[in-house]
């Protein structure tokens, strides 16, 4: 039963990470672009979107687990800063390309200009930072569980 309990807790703040990102996708772009703009953006690019949001969430919940290993051990304070700064970089890495939407707003329209146009390499970098971030956690908690 304590499994089961270890394994639960990481997986809902996940779930509950990865829906609050969508969540805060289309509110984002709906308010700066509309609702309209938002769906259509989501069809055209679904399957970035909701990967990037599930390594989010895969990235969530291995962080909480790892938070939970390392507290167990003596001088965790150091390994946990590092690895929460590295697995928080990789998440908000992963959303960089929605800087297009949001740099209009705060006059920035010749950077937006170039984000755009690589729109689909900041997805696929996004993915690659959501990757190495769940690597690293993954091998973090691997070497703690064998300490």
């Amino acid at each position: 039963m304590r499994i089961k309990i270890d394994v639960l807790k990481p997986f809902l703040f996940g779930l509950l990470a990865a829906v609050l990102l969508l969540v805060f996708y289309f509110a984002i772009i709906s308010f700066i672009s509309g609702r309209s703009f938002a769906i259509l953006q989501f069809r055209l690019f679904w399957y970035f979107i909701v990967s990037l949001a599930i390594g989010f969430g895969i990235q969530v919940g291995l962080y909480i687990h790892l938070k939970k290993i390392i507290r167990q051990h003596d001088n965790a304070g150091k390994i946990l800063a590092v690895s929460g700064t590295t697995s928080g970089a990789a998440m908000v890495s992963c959303c960089a390309h929605y800087l297009t939407n949001i740099l209009p707003v705060i006059g920035a329209t010749g950077l937006v200009g170039l984000i755009g146009q690589y729109q689909i390499e900041l997805f696929w970098l996004g993915l690659i930072f959501n990757a190495i971030g769940i690597f690293y956690i993954a091998r973090q908690i691997f070497k703690f569980r064998h300490l």
